[in-house]
């Protein structure tokens, strides 16, 4: 079992520094037994950074959105009660489970700030955390408007805990650059003065593994990133600009030649 004292240790072996901005992605079971749970990694990635440091987390919520998306015009009373029952965003709701036990730790604690979008929002503890989460667009939720566009102003850096690039959302960041990216509609409901509706945006598609996981590796080879094990978790930290200099111009690529 591993606690605070090793997991900081571990931080500081992977590279975290005193004043770091972090975007963290983490798999809690990756890390062996800890001592406390996700609340003592929340605590550990505090007490690395420091008091002048900053600590964020994708703080999703998948189920705030449409449940019959290929439904139009008027629901029919099943459909119609289905939407209803899907829940409106708010600052307390709970991140998405799929997204594991650090994001929801570090979003309830107290001292926590999260931004707004009802479906992709970024949750911050720290000295730039007001910063980071005050302001996100609705459509292309991950682009320039949004926490990841000052997590890349702020010189951030991504820290992934036993994960993938698959999981690393600065990604979605990327392709919200790029002037031909694949796209998808967002659908979900929001409250317009007083009175529940339906709001659809634009956004990059969704990636499932295809082109993320081959940009990751080839940043990292092309970096010299060098993976070090905390506990049992294979973990790497990355710059957010260079990963953004170095992936857009390669994703694009891709996709352009539907590779």
């Amino acid at each position: 079992m591993i606690g605070t004292t090793e997991l900081v240790a571990g931080w500081r072996r992977v590279g975290v520094r005193e004043g770091a901005t972090l975007m963290v992605h983490a798999s809690l079971s990756s890390l062996g037994r800890v001592e406390g749970g996700a609340g003592t990694v929340v605590a550990s990635l505090r007490e690395a950074v420091g008091p002048a440091g900053t600590v964020a987390v994708p703080a999703f919520t998948w189920e705030v959105a449409d449940p019959d998306p290929e439904h139009v015009g008027v629901p029919d009373p099943e459909v119609a009660a289905r939407r209803a029952a899907v829940p409106l965003f708010g600052p307390g709701l709970p991140v998405t489970r799929a997204l594991g036990a650090v994001p929801e730790a570090l979003r309830s604690l107290p001292q926590s700030l999260r931004s707004a979008h009802p479906q992709a929002s970024v949750a911050a503890v720290g000295a730039r955390a007001a910063e980071i989460t005050e302001g996100q667009s609705l459509g292309f939720a991950l682009g320039r408007n949004s926490p990841f566009g000052r997590l890349h102003d702020l010189d951030a850096h991504i820290l992934l805990i036993g994960v993938g690039h698959d999981r690393n959302s600065f990604l979605h960041h990327v392709e919200s650059l790029l002037p031909r990216p694949r796209l998808k509609v967002r659908r979900f409901p929001m409250e317009v003065a007083g009175e529940r509706v339906w709001v659809e945006t634009p956004d990059v598609g969704d990636d499932n593994g295809t082109h993320f996981p081959v940009l990751g590796a080839a940043f990292e080879r092309h970096a010299g990133i060098a993976e070090v094990k905390v506990g049992g978790a294979a973990c790497r930290l990355l710059p957010a600009r260079a990963l953004v200099d170095f992936a857009a111009p390669l994703l694009q690529r891709l996709l352009d030649h539907g590779e």
